[in-house]
């Protein structure tokens, strides 16, 4: 081993093999992987920008949020050559006693994984990607891909339980209004008739009440405000937080995401008072149609599971859902993780979260959301 990655701890040892491995094995195509360095963000973000693969998800900024909010280490690589980024890998280690050791493209994120230009940057980044976990000992390496990575490779897990839901939108809302189906529609007129308006802020106190409130009812761990000031924070005019309100008084909100001529409403929910006046129904309406007043022609209602209510929801807005291509190669791992709420094992620990009063479970709830990614 090279005496200078050899005086390395661990962590950096395996990360200085990976790349310094790649590197040399491709020297003379000029191309090489290396790590993604703070005067290397305009660089980055501007081939995410112009790279069909890339995502929002895909994009720099992410390596400060994670590192800030959750204090969880990141490699984020590049392949680069003739001095042009021609390929792109943020990877994510998560080490919990509870939830295992991964190694991810990226938590936190519903898309992720390899975004290149060419085949040769392709492999270069998985063989990158590969090192890394093998030298990390990690128990598996996810990649959270649209498509299908390594779709004839038996070393690569997929399991077929997350689905997309995206769908062109109009400039014209009579346009969008019309393609909602009859009784979804219905939902967004009540909301209408009812009154509510929805309104733009610059911080996360009336979405997180909402948010939050929300999540308790469903069972699940809650971030941490840290996580989304930093995501409007980092993020900026990308990054929209949009309350809805009645009467001066907070109904629900939602974090929605700008790429391109795409919106992706990320983080929503609403108090219990929004199911009488169709508060969550209105709300992406009203997402949608300042959106398509913005220019987007795209509306991206993320990930679900395959069977929860979550799902059904979206389906009822007419969209239909896109299998997720989620793979996993095991390392230090027998088994493929089943960390999800549909695992049965977790059912009795979403009934009593339910049952804790809502403060408890806001000053709990991310120190273990930070280790589920």
């Amino acid at each position: 081993m090279n005496a200078v990655i050899d005086s390395l701890p661990p962590e950096s040892r395996a990360e200085s093999q990976a790349e310094s491995q790649a590197e040399s094995q491709t020297e003379s195509a000029r191309l090489h992987v290396r790590l993604m360095r703070p005067a290397d963000h305009a660089r980055w973000d501007s081939f995410v920008h112009g790279c069909a693969e890339a995502t929002f998800f895909h994009r720099a900024g992410w390596q400060q949020v994670i590192e800030r909010a959750f204090g969880h280490k990141t490699w984020f690589y590049f392949a680069e050559q003739d001095g042009n980024i021609v390929g792109v890998l943020p990877l994510c280690r998560i080490k919990s006693r509870l939830f295992g050791d991964s190694l991810i493209a990226l938590p936190f994120c519903v898309y992720g994984g390899i975004a290149a230009v060419s085949e040769d940057a392709r492999a270069l980044l998985d063989r990158a990607a590969q090192d890394l976990a093998a030298g990390l000992g990690v128990g598996h390496l996810e990649y959270r891909n649209i498509a299908p990575a390594h779709p004839a490779d038996p070393a690569w897990h997929r399991k077929d339980l997350y689905v997309t839901f995206r769908k062109a939108i109009s400039a014209d809302d009579e346009a969008n209004m019309n393609a909602i189906p009859r009784k979804q529609r219905a939902m967004v007129r009540k909301g209408i008739k009812a009154g509510l308006t929805g309104e733009i802020d610059q911080t996360i106190d009336r979405f997180f009440k909402a948010y939050s409130s929300s999540v308790h009812r469903l069972g699940t761990p809650v971030f941490s405000r840290k996580y989304f000031r930093l995501l409007k924070e980092v993020f900026a005019d990308d990054c929209e937080i949009r309350t809805i309100v009645l009467n001066g008084e907070i109904i629900a909100g939602v974090m929605s995401f700008y790429f391109r001529d795409e919106v992706l409403p990320y983080y929503g929910g609403g108090v219990p008072a929004a199911r009488e006046v169709a508060g969550n129904d209105f709300m992406y309406w009203n997402l949608m149609q300042a959106a398509a007043a913005r220019g987007c022609r795209s509306f991206d209602f993320g990930r679900s599971k395959i069977g929860t209510g979550a799902f059904d929801f979206k389906k009822n807005w007419g969209f239909e859902p896109e299998p997720l291509a989620y793979e996993t190669r095991l390392f230090a791992s027998q088994a493929v993780p089943d960390n999800n709420p549909l695992n049965p094992k977790y059912q009795l620990m979403i009934k009593l979260w339910q049952k804790l009063p809502l403060a408890v479970a806001n000053a709990i709830g991310p120190h273990i959301v930070k280790d589920l990614g």
